[in-house]
């Protein structure tokens, strides 16, 4: 019997494609915000080096998850104009978005062989990963046009950052009771007879702490795990009701260069809209900051913090994230009031010097309680930045354009100021230091909020 499918607008297709964010959000927060940079850093520490070879060259750990990042995303910017053009014409763009949800989520199970001494496939599953999320995630989103009406855009979003928010929260903090209790999961914390009989006090505390090192290193690729199997298991719901996809109709030619050449054309318009352009240029250069903080925070954490053990570590670092998130829904609905007050621009131009503010402030962090205050007030800036720099944008859109290749230039042009950003702070951070890199990325706010005050100017 055939399935008949889901009407646009209708409750199914619209908590489908929502749902999609409770499938693949615990990857954003607990991968790539949380339990992997920890991973990533106890493993040099009990390696005890800061350094690894890679490709002929000694590079420090910092650094090279920075490149690493850096080259997932020219992948990934790349490649979303690509099969946003094939996808078009093929009308088959869920096939796509399995692809790459299935790639990512089988690269969070690969995190779990994670170790130095393979460090190319190790980094290749970390590169997939992000690969796999963030491709699935823009294919996702350029559903929304195809699952609901107009009126119904905003409510059916946030219904779907709330479900990303709550399923990510929950797993997160089972992996976190994994992490700081791993016998209580089964995981093995016996130290061996000998050292119970005949070791003294001080061998015996310090086997005890290694045991538990080494069991919380275990659960934290076990959580990997879990996150694979999330996000695989949750999306099927998604897959089952979203349409195939829309085939474009006419005649098929060059539909593999078809989604640059929309790029084009709508680089082309902006030289007609000064004020979008001037918008365009000054999100650029903030937004490169931004998000090379958000990937990079827990990394900065890991390393500069005086934490003391690694137990205190590895709680105060997710705790931060948890943080972060939560006063980040405060920090967006502030915004969204200020910027009613006070319009876009302006509201733009202050978060921009709190981030200013906030590079200065992370250069003189040193305790566990600087980093927390650091959080909330991240947390604060970054829940507004992201929602108002969006909205700002879809306003100044000409009336009558093909609003989804602007989109599509947009999410492009993000994704190469992550690239450029996360380089850049790689590259400071190695000659120099991650301290430095932070106060390099400042200058980034400085300029765009100097920007910003040329979108309105007339000439």
């Amino acid at each position: 019997m055939t399935r008949a499918l889901a009407i646009k607008g209708s409750k199914k297709l619209l908590n489908a494609w929502a749902f999609y964010d409770w499938a693949n959000s615990v990857y954003s927060l607990v991968i790539a915000s949380a339990i992997f940079p920890i991973f990533y850093g106890a493993l040099f520490r009990t390696a005890e080096i800061e350094k690894v070879t890679v490709f002929g060259g000694e590079i420090a750990r910092a650094p090279l998850i920075s490149y690493v990042t850096s080259l997932a995303f020219i992948f990934i910017a790349l490649i979303i104009p690509l099969l946003s053009g094939i996808a078009d014409y093929l009308g088959n763009k869920k096939v796509f978005m399995k692809f790459f949800c299935y790639l990512g989520g089988v690269s969070c199970i690969g995190l779990y062989w994670f170790s130095l001494e393979n460090i190319y496939i190790s980094l290749a599953c970390y590169f997939f990963g992000l690969v796999g999320f963030w491709v699935s995630f823009a294919i996702n989103n350029s559903y929304l046009p195809d699952i609901a009406f107009p009126d119904q855009h905003d409510r059916i979003s946030a219904k779907g950052f709330s479900l990303g928010y709550v399923g990510s929260v929950i797993l997160l903090l089972v992996n976190l009771a994994m992490v700081m209790r791993p016998e209580l999961f089964g995981f093995d914390v016996g130290i061996s007879e000998y050292i119970k009989e005949n070791g003294t006090e001080e061998e015996l505390s310090t086997a005890i702490t290694n045991s538990k090192n080494i069991a919380s290193l275990e659960a934290m690729k076990v959580s990997f795990v879990t996150v694979g199997f999330w996000w695989i298991l949750f999306s099927q719901y998604t897959f089952r009701h979203l349409p195939k996809g829309n085939k474009r109709e006419g005649e098929r030619k060059n539909i593999i260069l078809n989604g640059f050449r929309e790029l084009k054309g709508v680089w082309n318009q902006l030289g007609k809209e000064t004020k979008l352009k001037r918008y365009l240029g000054a999100f650029f250069v903030y937004s490169m900051a931004v998000q090379t903080i958000m990937l990079i925070a827990a990394y900065f954490g890991e390393e500069e913090i005086a934490w003391g053990t690694d137990d205190n570590r590895t709680t105060g670092l997710i705790v931060s994230i948890l943080v972060i998130q939560v006063v980040a829904i405060l920090g967006a609905t502030l915004t969204a009031m200020a910027s009613k007050a006070f319009g876009n621009i302006r509201t733009l131009i202050f978060v921009n010097i709190l981030w200013v503010l906030i590079c200065i402030y992370a250069y003189f962090m040193v305790t566990p309680m600087d980093f927390y205050i650091a959080a909330g007030c991240v947390g604060m800036v970054m829940g507004g930045i992201q929602a108002l720099s969006r909205s700002t944008y879809s306003k100044f859109l000409p009336e009558t354009t093909d609003t989804t290749s602007f989109f599509c230039f947009y999410d492009v042009s993000e994704k190469i100021g992550i690239i450029i950003g996360t380089f850049l702070y790689g590259f400071v951070a190695q000659v120099s230091s991650m301290r430095n890199a932070t106060i390099f990325l400042g200058l980034f706010f400085v300029a765009g909020a100097i920007l910003l005050t040329r979108v309105k100017k007339r000439d």
